[in-house]
């Protein structure tokens, strides 16, 4: 009866459940459940597995940079990043509220796994994050025009909770760029959160976008409510480097 019972919640795709009546039966150590604890036992245990998988999948889909974690931020370093900040950023609340978040400073301060470590910490907690260089996005969606998808990649964009920016304004953006920034932009307004990191100043974006009709539009829809983290200091990664070399 066991072995069809184990066979059957294969079949029924149940694999927490499987996994912990099989651990139950092959344990030396017998527990005394009631009906109703067997059964809290194992749906608690398919319940998590779903959950776990779920997180997972959502981690794999956000295509992040950096495996990155809320508790590995280091604050040690003097770069201006204040724990309380994080803290609160950590409670989602942004992203309930469909605020958006700025982190700038220069090349290396770690702007790329802050928001990589808000991201999966988001992930975790059930919400979808996609994760971008924004050049390479808007490039995607260059090509997506040209083969007639571009509705669908920006439908896609749409409905992720959380959109990450990485490296804004690192290239210049033309026409056809401004153009879908606009469209991501104005699709998520008030109705979605962004995170954009850039090493420019957010004085400067304006300049960076080019073009001073869009850059109205777009600017004013993001600059207004965001919330802002700038970095400071010298690059984390040469100061590594300059650490792992010192006695080579």
């Amino acid at each position: 009866m066991n072995s069809e019972t184990l066979n059957k919640m294969r079949k029924m795709h149940l694999n927490g459940m499987y996994e912990a009546f099989k651990s139950n039966l092959e344990s030396s150590i017998k527990e005394n459940l009631t009906p109703d604890q067997l059964v809290a036992y194992l749906v608690g245990h398919e319940w998590d597995n779903r959950r776990n998988a779920g997180i997972a999948r959502l981690i794999k889909q956000a295509a992040f940079r950096y495996q990155a974690s809320i508790e590995a931020i280091d604050y040690s370093v003097e770069r201006g990043l204040d724990k309380n900040q994080i803290h609160r950023l950590a409670s989602l609340d942004f992203i309930k509220e469909k605020k958006d978040l700025f982190i700038t400073g220069s090349t290396g301060t770690g702007k790329s796994y802050l928001a990589s470590a808000l991201g999966y910490h988001d992930c975790q907690n059930g919400y979808k994050v996609m994760y971008a260089s924004t050049s390479k996005l808007l490039g995607q969606l260059r090509v997506a025009k040209t083969k007639g998808t571009i509705l669908q990649d920006l439908k896609k964009i749409e409905r992720q909770d959380l959109l990450i920016l990485d490296d804004f304004g690192l290239q210049a953006f033309d026409v056809q760029g401004r153009g879908a920034l606009l469209d991501i932009i104005e699709d998520r307004h008030e109705k979605r959160s962004m995170i954009i990191t850039s090493q420019i100043p957010v004085k400067g974006w304006y300049e960076v976008i080019g073009e001073k009709t869009i850059a109205d539009a777009l600017l004013d829809r993001i600059v207004h409510q965001s919330l802002r983290v700038e970095l400071f200091g010298e690059s984390l990664r040469r100061k590594k480097y300059i650490q792992e070399n010192m006695y080579v």
